[in-house]
Parts: C-alpha cells; structure tokens; sequence
C-alpha cells in the first residue's frame, strides 16, 4: 500500500501533560488547540510522516492563573513563541503496532530531537463510511532543554517546578481523499 494524508480530528483527540509540583504532587494540564498531518499506511506505520504543530495559547491546567503565568515569558512566551512543533524523522517498528517515533521537537525556540512510543490503535469505517485510524502517545522532555527554567527553591530543598514533562496523546484522523 501506499501512504496517505490523515487530519487529526480535534472533537475526538487529546494533548495532555503532567509535571512534579513541590516534589509531592502532579499537575496535569492540556493544550485544546493542536493540528496533525500524519502521511502514512497504516500496514507500515515505519514509512510515515508526523507533523504536530500545538497552539500554547491554548494551555489549560484547570486555573487561570497558572495559565497565564506558563504564556508569559516565563515560560512559553507565546508573545516571540506561540507554537509548539513536532516533526517526525526516523520511526521504528519495536513490536505489534508498537513503534518510537522520533522528530524534531521546537519548543521556546530550541528545537532538539525526542523519541516518543507510539501505539497504532487500529483503523475502521464510522458510521458515515469514512476511513479512521488511532494512535496514542507517550513520552518525556526536560523542561530546561528548551529554555524553561522558571523555578523557585523550597524551604524543605527541592524545587517548585519539576524538570520532566510527561507528555500523553491520543489522536483520532480522518483519511482525506
């Protein structure tokens, strides 16, 4: 088979992310507006081509103003970087539909290359007749790598803010004609 052009569909696809919070907790949040290509065939998913460009503004942790605080320059500085890509280079069968994707990953304006592992979750027809296939993700980045240094010591030692940032997604894409 030859590949095809996917469209990731938003109503039924997630990007969440997770970090430590004063070493002792996990905050989660996501990010509600992100797009995907994804060129593939899905019986050989090590010939594909993601692309997964995030828009920051979108940032929801479930409280305005920590959101607020991680679009200011701070953070993401969605003034000078208002988006975060993903661009894959090389992906690697390493099971049944189970695959590392790694790309170039841009965030804050450093672009360096991660890996993430990937789950081709299976395809079908919808009720409609059109094609559909399933992916999730699942993978870590250090925050610091791209910039995002922001921290506060505390008292007890440690830091406010962890380093990783788990990322999870699960995607839903339409097969375009």
């Amino acid at each position: 088979m030859t590949n095809s052009k996917w469209i990731v569909d938003s109503t039924h696809s997630s990007l969440d992310f997770t970090v430590k919070h004063m070493m002792i907790a996990k905050v989660k949040g996501n990010f509600a507006s992100f797009e995907a290509q994804i060129d593939a065939d899905p019986s050989d998913l090590t010939t594909a081509s993601v692309y997964v460009s995030v828009d920051l503004n979108s940032v929801d942790s479930r409280n305005a103003d920590r959101d607020n605080h991680l679009r200011s320059a701070d953070f993401f500085d969605v003034e000078k970087n208002p988006e975060m890509t993903f661009r894959s280079t090389r992906i690697v069968k390493t099971g049944d539909d189970e695959y590392k994707v790694t790309g170039d990953f841009t965030l804050h304006g450093v672009t360096r290359p991660e890996t993430f592992d990937v789950t081709f979750e299976g395809a079908g027809k919808d009720p409609w007749g059109n094609e559909k296939v399933g992916f999730s993700g699942k993978g870590s980045i250090k925050r610091s790598d791209y910039g995002l240094t922001y921290n506060a010591a505390l008292e007890t030692g440690g830091m406010l803010i962890g380093d990783e940032i788990k990322i999870s997604i699960d995607l839903e894409a339409s097969k375009q004609a």
